[in-house]
């Protein structure tokens, strides 16, 4: 017979380092049993994705960018367009043999890879499969284009391109005329889910007449207090329950967003997988109502949708 007495007692509390794991742990249990199983299911024909050029509409700006789900961007400055964190697969995850294995994308793809092939850079901030996605970079490789990574990430990428730089948290290079510095966010870079030896990169690109920041993940930080002169900042707005110790909630991004002085805000990292427990949609309409009168400077718009950042009067 257990002690009454003893079982009476409050438990003590778990650690705080580990509560944020426990709870990640069974947030993971909700929802990847269904959908490992469904990947074992053959993956229905999805129709012909838009014909576009979108690097020819993406020209004639200065500094324009579209959201393409996700934490994907593609962003013109100047002469030099990027792409950060492009994934534009129906499903991200590892892949053994014909099948990837992991979560399933919730909305339609904007545009298809090879629109893509070409571009000057892609921009990746650290090794998860929702940012470094094998497959859709396998589609842009390109002889014409050089790839950004973090520390030890190099090796992840897969052949054919240009170049591949390892960028540390830091440091900046000269990029066809545009500053790209690398900082270093509240996150982590892990690509499994013992590999703690990756990088994880935020990055400022910099020209004469603009400035953007692409935060990448992170949880509310001060690194990006204070930047000077920033027009447009991807700040990421969801996947936060349970994981507000690595993901920010909308009111921290909008805290975040004020404090770094950029003009503008390009919310990402929402309604597109199923990563966490809130609902798809929440994280967007949480941010409106941080942002409150302030809300014109949020750009909301579809994925693929171009927006145009007008330099400052």
């Amino acid at each position: 017979m257990p002690d009454p007495q003893r079982a009476s007692r409050p438990s003590k509390p778990a650690p705080r380092t580990r509560r944020p794991v426990a709870a990640a742990v069974r947030s993971g249990l909700r929802r990847y049993p269904a959908e490992l199983l469904a990947s074992l299911r053959p993956t229905p024909e999805h129709g012909p994705l838009p014909v576009r050029d979108v690097l020819l509409e993406l020209a004639p700006h200065g500094l324009a960018a579209a959201w393409l789900g996700h934490a994907s961007v593609l962003a013109t400055m100047g002469e030099l367009t990027v792409a950060v964190d492009p994934v534009l697969s129906t499903r991200i995850g590892p892949r053994l043999g014909a099948r990837v294995f992991g979560l399933s994308r919730r909305t339609p793809l904007p545009i298809d890879a090879a629109s893509l092939r070409g571009i000057d850079a892609v921009l990746i901030t650290h090794a998860h499969f929702d940012h470094l996605d094998r497959p859709t970079l396998a589609r842009l490789a390109d002889p014409r284009t050089t790839v950004i990574v973090p520390p030890r990430c190099a090796r992840l990428i897969p052949r054919g391109f240009k170049a591949v730089i390892e960028l540390p948290a830091g440091e900046a290079i000269d990029f066809h005329g545009v500053e790209l510095r690398a900082l270093m966010p509240r996150h982590w870079g892990a690509r499994a889910w013992l590999d703690r030896r990756r990088g994880f990169n935020a990055y400022i690109l910099r020209s004469d007449d603009a400035a953007a920041l692409f935060a990448g993940d992170t949880a509310e930080t001060d690194v990006f207090d204070n930047l000077d002169g920033i027009d447009l900042a991807a700040f990421g707005i969801g996947a936060y329950e349970p994981w507000e110790h690595m993901h920010a909630t909308p009111e921290q991004v909008w805290r975040m967003f004020l404090a770094s002085g950029a003009r503008r805000l390009l919310p990402v990292h929402h309604s597109t997988f199923e990563l966490s427990d809130e609902p798809m949609h929440e994280p967007i309409t949480r941010l409106m109502n941080a942002a409150g009168d302030d809300a014109e400077r949020v750009i909301v718009g579809e994925p693929g949708e171009i927006v145009v950042v007008e330099p400052p009067r």
